[in-house]
C-alpha cells in the first residue's frame, strides 16, 4: 500500500532545530528563540498520502507533556513514560515504544506492507544490533519501503546509510524554514523580530 506509518523519536529534534538556528542569520538568541511547527513536520511526514498511524515518544518532563497533548489531539498516539524512573509501572524506554510499534503494525498489516517514516533528531537507538534496528530489518524483509526524517550531519551516521541503501533520507534541514519559526525575544534582552514559518513544498520531498 502507500499509505504511511510514523514513527516519531522527538529526543532531540528541538535540540537540532536551536543548534541549526545558531548557524542561520535568525538574529540574537535563535537557539532560544526558535520554536517547531509540529503541524507542519507531521504534514511534512505524511506528504499528502494516507495516513494510518502515527507513534511519537520523546524525553521525559513538562515540554514533553505539553506537546504530548497536541500530538494526541492531532491523532498521534504519545508514550507518557519518563526515563530514568526504572521503577514506574508501565515505563517504556522511547526506542522500545516505537520498536513495538512497529511490530504490531509488520504484524497487523504484513498482507499489504506500507511505508513506514522514521522521524528523528538523531537516530538514537537505531544502531546494528539494537531493538529499532532489528525491527527496521525485519520489516524491510517483509516489504515494507523507508523513509527516515532527520538533519543531516546530526542523525546517527549508520542509519542515514541503512536509509539511503534501504529506502529514502529525507534531510529536515532542507525544511528548516518550512518547519519551524521564532518568537521575539523577551523583556530586556536584544530586540529580535519573529520569523514566520515559510510555505512547505512538498515537490521538493523525495518519496519512497
Amino acid at each position: 500500500m502507500d499509505a504511511v506509518f510514523v514513527y516519531w523519536d522527538d529526543s532531540n529534534l528541538r535540540h537540532e532545530a536551536g543548534r541549526r538556528a545558531e548557524e542561520l542569520p535568525d538574529g540574537p538568541d535563535a537557539r532560544y528563540r526558535v520554536r517547531v511547527d509540529y503541524d507542519r513536520l507531521l504534514h511534512l511526514a505524511q506528504a499528502g498520502r494516507p495516513l494510518i498511524r502515527a507513534a511519537a515518544a520523546g524525553p521525559p518532563g513538562p515540554e514533553w507533556r505539553r506537546l504530548g497533548d497536541r500530538l494526541e489531539n492531532a491523532g498521534v498516539e504519545v508514550t507518557r513514560s519518563d526515563r530514568g524512573e526504572a521503577e514506574r509501572p508501565g515505563r517504556e524506554e522511547p526506542t522500545l515504544f516505537l520498536a513495538l510499534r512497529m511490530l504490531e503494525d509488520a504484524l497487523d498489516h504484513g498482507a499489504d506492507p506500507g511505508i513506514a517514516v522514521v522521524l528523528t533528531g538523531a537516530g538514537a537507538g537505531y544502531r546494528e544490533g539494537e531493538p529499532l534496528h532489528r525491527t527496521l530489518e525485519r520489516m524491510r524483509r517483509r516489504g515494507w519501503r523507508f523513509e527516515v526524517l532527520s538533519r543531516a550531519d546530526a542523525c546517527d551516521r549508520r542509519l542515514r546509510r541503512w536509509a539511503e541503501e534501504n529506502g529514502v533520507f529525507v534531510p529536515l534541514d532542507d525544511f528548516y524554514l518550512s518547519i519551524t519559526f521564532t518568537v521575539p525575544s523577551g523583556e530586556g534582552q536584544e530586540l529580535a523580530r519573529p520569523r514566520y514559518a515559510a510555505p512547505l513544498d512538498l515537490s521538493r520531498r523525495s518519496r519512497a
